[in-house]
């Protein structure tokens, strides 16, 4: 049997999370067959049909997705359920999503939803059905160290989410278990087709958010918010230096770094750098005009410490995809953190979340405030 299944189970009744996708179907069957007493729960978040769009609905909102995840259970003999979180996700990641661009920040919806909404959720329902743990199939991992429950990043670097996963306190980690943190993701594949699930393991991965599923968040934006172009079109596009250089759709519609679907020809490459959405103003400018040297982030969510010493050193990351660039980091007024880079980053973007790492270990977490150099 494959060594996965075999691993030593600290035994205990686990909720784990199913969206119907290969990576929680895996890590349901993972912990199933390591003994774990296991219930599989599928939470709907959204129903695509109510924002219009113009692609099915898909992931955590698909109907297939569900049939997908109760299959599964119902093949391996343990219950699932079905949890309607719709409201409380509306109410909050989405209209949040709003907010934030209609502010003149590039929100993350994802982190917003695994911090209050999915996990609050999973704790919920799992007091309530007697779980000692909940699981997802999230690539991260965890441990015990000096009394605090530390997140990691994966094995696989390249499915690594302990970015999306910086606002998890304690209580909520120290419940988690990730099958797949030790996994490469041919490894999932792999395992998928050995249990006979042999589709799965060839479906494609979905990127895109689960409410905006065709990935026009300003389509989104256009549908759920009365009005916003006749409220924001017709501002200025304005270089650094104060010209004036065009009329731009609104400042909702765009975003820091941005160089495509500009519609503007200056005969050199030119980037969104600041937007400000009281005047309705879109700053322009040249690459290096990106750049930046530090940044404030808000909003501190302390994962492997409770707290440091100013002038820590750490590896910081301000996308999803980003590797990181070693920085000194400094405590600031009202528990925020200030991040100074050793080398300048490009394209600071606000609403964006930091994240700082010691080695591999998540240290902190929060919401970028604002570029200070």
């Amino acid at each position: 049997m494959n060594s996965y299944l075999c691993a030593m189970s600290r035994n205990g009744k686990v909720l784990v999370a199913m969206s119907g996708g290969i990576d929680s179907t895996v890590s349901a069957l993972i912990l199933h067959n390591q003994g774990y007493e296991v219930v599989g729960i599928t939470m709907k978040t959204w129903d695509y049909a109510s924002s219009g769009g113009n692609k099915k609905e898909t992931g955590c909102c698909n109907l297939d997705s569900f049939n997908d995840a109760r299959q599964a259970a119902v093949e391996h003999g343990f219950p699932h359920y079905v949890l309607d979180i719709r409201e409380e996700f509306g109410e909050f990641v989405v209209n949040n999503f709003i907010d934030e661009y209609l502010a003149g920040r590039t929100p993350n919806p994802c982190v917003l939803c695994n911090t209050h909404i999915k996990w609050a959720a999973l704790l919920k329902r799992a007091n309530a059905l007697g779980c000692d743990y909940i699981a997802t199939g999230h690539y991260v991992k965890v441990r015990e160290e000096n009394g605090r429950h530390v997140l990691s990043k994966a094995k696989d670097l390249t499915k690594d989410q302990s970015y999306v996963l910086w606002g998890l306190e304690q209580d909520c980690i120290s419940r988690s278990i990730y099958p797949l943190g030790d996994m490469h993701k041919t490894e999932v594949r792999q395992l998928a087709h050995d249990l006979g699930y042999v589709e799965l393991s060839k479906k494609a991965e979905s990127f895109e958010i689960c409410f905006v599923p065709d990935n026009d968040y300003r389509g989104f934006l256009k549908r759920n918010v009365d009005g916003l172009e006749q409220r924001v079109e017709g501002g200025n596009f304005v270089l650094t230096n104060g010209q004036i250089v065009g009329k731009h759709r609104g400042y909702p519609f765009y975003t820091i770094g941005q160089r495509k679907g500009l519609d503007i020809a200056l005969g050199r490459p030119i980037f969104v750098v600041k937007i400000i959405p009281e005047t309705n103003t879109v700053i322009l400018g040249e690459a290096h005009e990106l750049e930046g040297n530090s940044l404030e982030v808000s909003g501190i969510n302390w994962v492997k410490y409770s707290g440091i010493q100013d002038g820590f050193e750490a590896t910081t990351r301000i996308r999803y995809r980003d590797s990181g660039c070693i920085s000194t980091v400094t405590n600031a007024e009202g528990g925020n953190l200030n991040v100074h880079f050793e080398h300048t980053v490009s394209s600071i973007a606000p609403g964006q979340s930091a994240v700082i790492y010691e080695g591999d270990d998540v240290v902190a977490g929060g919401i970028i405030r604002r570029q200070l150099a």
